[in-house]
């Protein structure tokens, strides 16, 4: 019995060590166009331009099976929308849980990926064509009265911390280990800061946008 399990340890570390050997990891970074989507206040449509935003970051690439692999990921993000005088810069921690198909396709390989990701806002900014920029601060959970007041003051903006939602993306990887790849972003969680009060505010604020980026794995 103790030979089985001394056999089965040295087995199981075996195919561990194989699984991990088959792990690469890779640096991506690229340019976004994004917006945000959703109603004002009132319930009305939000009418919003795009801006130009980046993302760059890290991952690693697990094989599952033939040609199946989990990637998850970790890169800053920057994100936001235009309307009218005023743009709206938000910065994020993303951390991107893809499932990908790489089959063989010429000398490289075809990319083909989904699935979601979570954020954590860290910097944000309103920026007016005249005036001072505003500051934008990311919290969860209800705002108080003394920050609401700020709101309304234009000291300080607040927004929720936490983002989420879905990727989809297509691509494709030399073999000399550099890709490309397009990619669109659906934001599923609603932004827009809560407050003791608010049943009359049908604000909703979603991140969206799509982009280009390059890849390169080690």
């Amino acid at each position: 019995m103790k030979r089985k399990l001394i056999a089965l340890f040295v087995l199981t570390t075996l195919m561990t060590a194989v699984a991990w050997s088959q792990v690469s990891f890779g640096v991506r970074a690229g340019v976004n166009l994004q917006n945000v989507n959703g109603k004002d206040f009132v319930g009305d449509k939000l009418e919003n331009d795009m801006i130009i935003g980046f993302n760059a970051g890290v991952n690693a690439e697990i094989p599952v099976a033939p040609d199946f692999y989990f990637q998850p990921g970790l890169l800053f993000s920057t994100k936001g929308a235009k309307d009218d005088d005023i743009s709206v810069n938000l910065g994020y921690l993303e951390l991107p849980l893809h499932v990908l198909y790489k089959p063989q396709l010429g000398s490289g390989k075809l990319i083909l990926g989904f699935g979601p990701y979570v954020a954590y806002g860290l910097t944000g900014k309103i920026k007016p064509e005249s005036g001072s920029d505003i500051d934008i601060k990311f919290k969860n959970g209800d705002l108080t009265n003394d920050e609401l007041i700020e709101m309304d003051n234009g000291e300080v903006f607040y927004f929720k911390a936490i983002d989420a939602g879905a990727d989809i993306f297509f691509g494709y990887e030399f073999d000399f280990k550099l890709s490309v790849q397009l990619n669109a972003q659906l934001g599923l969680l609603n932004f827009w800061p809560s407050y003791e009060g608010d049943d009359e505010d049908d604000s909703i604020f979603k991140n969206t946008g799509f982009g280009l980026s390059l890849g390169y794995r080690f």
